[in-house]
Parts: structure tokens; sequence; C-alpha cells
């Protein structure tokens, strides 16, 4: 039985294709007035972006000279339409209908195993602002499979205090069971524990001084149980130590299950087991810094285990935010217009769901793009590996 159902959601992965969780997508436009369909404008985006295109004008330049690979595709009847009237679809599509789209492809085209470590985060795209529309800059917050290396999806908030009401929602619509959701202080709210819980996950969250009482509490714990050697609380321990670039970095991870004179005071904190405590002592240059960082956790206190989630959540900052910076120059984007600047994001993260998926070839993204933009059967590789 187990087999067969495993079997039967490889069949079912290999039949979904971009169409099929593409064309729900509402067409902002007057229907039977319309020259281009707007999945082929979808379509002509990804395309782009995935080859390092970054301007309504490089898209439009990129259709014309990639039109007869792009009719392998989609019909593309009339061409490519100018890059006003692809500016002006783009900037009108629904961004949550898009999301939602992305997260059904995502899932169609991925398999989260058990103790997958999705970390959850957010990001401002700079100079995605408009003074004149009175319009602030807008912020996502994403969830990143860690070992995957892809983004499972994508919501957005006004700023970053915000991301409280965000994360909910983007929990709601994410295939999670099984996983470990790691996030940062601003999403430790018993809501979003309650929520993670409900999903069948678990969680690891961080604790800063805006916790108040429960972050004094677990601080207060770990100095008195390090001041006497944890005298009945039987911690876990695990210490990996980093090297490289001139750093040298030890980190201590120090696990407790939650005693049970304390319980009565986490009880509202859903599926509470563990505190957490990171030790870490970085030396770079001759110069020693030294950091206490506090967590709580639903998982039992494996410290190995809680160790490796906690450090795994920064990949979301070196291989989903850095690389949206750096690579797809999104805080240079002046993309602004409408909803635009929201939608172009949930499909750089395509972008980058696609080179990341190509396990094969050993390059960097900037080489993944410019291969795919001189290389036909490259571009076809990395679309067609993934439903398209």
């Amino acid at each position: 039985m187990i087999k067969y159902s495993f079997l039967l959601k490889a069949v079912l992965i290999m039949s979904t294709t971009f169409e099929d969780c593409f064309s729900n997508i509402e067409d902002p436009r007057v229907i039977g007035r319309t020259d281009y369909p707007v999945l082929e404008i979808i379509f002509l985006c990804i395309s782009s972006i995935l080859c390092g295109m970054d301007g309504w004008e490089d898209i439009e330049d990129f259709g014309h000279s990639k039109l007869d690979w792009l009719r392998r595709f989609f019909p593309f009847k009339n061409g490519i339409p100018k890059h006003d009237t692809i500016a002006r679809v783009i900037s009108r599509l629904s961004p949550k209908g898009l999301q939602d789209s992305f997260v059904e492809w995502v899932q169609s085209i991925s398999n989260l195993t058990d103790g997958e470590v999705v970390a959850i985060d957010g990001k401002k795209a700079r100079r995605s602002y408009d003074k004149r529309a009175n319009k602030s800059a807008i912020h996502m917050v994403s969830a990143w499979a860690c070992s995957n290396g892809i983004v499972l999806g994508q919501r957005k908030t006004s700023d970053k205090s915000n991301e409280i009401t965000a994360i909910p929602k983007l929990l709601e619509v994410l295939e999670i069971k099984g996983c470990i959701i790691t996030i940062d202080a601003m999403g430790t709210q018993k809501e979003i524990a309650k929520t993670i819980k409900e999903k069948e996950a678990d969680y690891v969250l961080a604790l800063k001084g805006n916790h108040g009482e429960l972050n004094e509490m677990v601080e207060d714990l770990f100095s008195e149980g390090i001041k006497n050697n944890f005298k009945k609380l039987l911690p876990s321990k695990h210490t990996d130590v980093d090297k490289g670039h001139g750093r040298l970095e030890e980190r201590t991870c120090i696990a407790i299950n939650v005693p049970k004179y304390l319980e009565s005071y986490t009880k509202e904190w859903t599926g509470l087991k563990s505190f957490v405590c990171i030790d870490s002592k970085r030396e770079i240059n001759g110069q020693i810094e030294t950091e206490k960082r506090f967590y709580i956790s639903s998982l039992n206190a494996d410290a190995a285990k809680l160790n490796n989630a906690i450090r795994s959540h920064w990949a979301v900052e070196n291989n989903l935010h850095w690389v949206l910076d750096v690579t797809f120059k999104d805080d240079d984007s002046r993309i602004r217009r409408g909803m635009a600047s929201e939608n172009m994001v949930v499909m750089k993260h395509l972008a980058i769901n696609l080179l990341k998926k190509d396990k094969k070839n050993k390059l960097y993204i900037p080489r993944k793009q410019r291969k795919a933009l001189f290389y036909d059967d490259y571009r076809d590789m990395l679309l067609k590996n993934s439903g398209f």
C-alpha cells in the first residue's frame, strides 16, 4: 500500500504541468479584446527572468529573439507584445492568484521529506516604493526548503511588523507535514506555533527581549543550569566548529526538555517541549566575540538535531535573499507599477527554483543564467524537468 501510494504520487507529479497550475489565473483585461493570452505573457516573463533579463524592455527583446523557441511551448499567434503591454498585464494580475498557482506548481515538482527544515523569513525590495503613489516598498515573507534548496511559497506584508499576520497565511497554503519550521523572533507568536502544530509540523522559534517573561525565564533557566551543572535537568549538548575565510566559530547547543514545574507557564504554547541555548564563540582576525541565543521548540531536547535546524535557518539569507539581491538585482529593481513588483518577486522565486533544481551542472547561478540565455537545449532542460 505504501509503495502504491508513493508511485501514485509520483505519477500525479509527473503528469502535472505548468499550464495545469497557472491556467486558473484570472486575466484582468476585457475578455475578447486581447491579442496576447495571459499565460503566454507569464511564460515569457519567467523564461526571460530565467535568462537574466530584469526589465520590461529586456523581456520584450528576449521574446523577439527567442520567438521560435517560445512557440515550442505556446502558440504566440500574434507574436511578442510590446513592453508596455507586458508591464500593464503583470501590474494588474492578482498577486494571490499568482502566488497560489506558484505553491501548487512547487508542490507538484517537489517532495519534502520528514525532518526537512523550512526557514520562514522576510525581505524588503528596497526600491519598490513609489513616492508619487504613496506606495511603500514591498516586504515579502518567503518559505525556503533548506535541503531541497527551493522556495515553497510567499506572502506580501506592508512592512516587517506585519510578518506576524503574513506568516499564518503563508503556512495555511503550504504542505509542511513532518517538517521543522524555523522563524526569527518576530514570528515567535502563540498563534503561529499553534498553526504549525495543526499542520502536523514542528517548530524552532527564536526568543528575544520583546518576549518578556518567557525570554527571561529561559535565560534564567540556562544561566542557573550552567552554574549548577544542570542538576536533574538532563541536558543534551552538541558542539560544532566552523573554520574558513579567516574565521573560526565554535557553536555549542544545549537543549533541555521543559521542566515539570514550568509547564504551567508554557501551556499556552501549543506543543512546546524544549528550550534551547546556542552559545557561540567567533574569532575573526584575532578578535573574539561571544553570543548566547535562545529558542523554544516543539521537538524533544536533541541538541544535534536542534543545532542543525537553527543553523540551517540562515540558508534563507545566503541562498535566497542574497541571490535575489546580487544575481536578480531585486534591491535595484525600479519595477513598481501596480502589483508588478510583488508579481515579479514571485516569478524570480520560480526562476530560482528552476535553476536550483538543476543539480547536474555544478555552476553558479549567474553562469546557469548565461547558459540558459545562450543555449536553447539547456533552457529546455530546466523547464521540462519542472513540468513546463
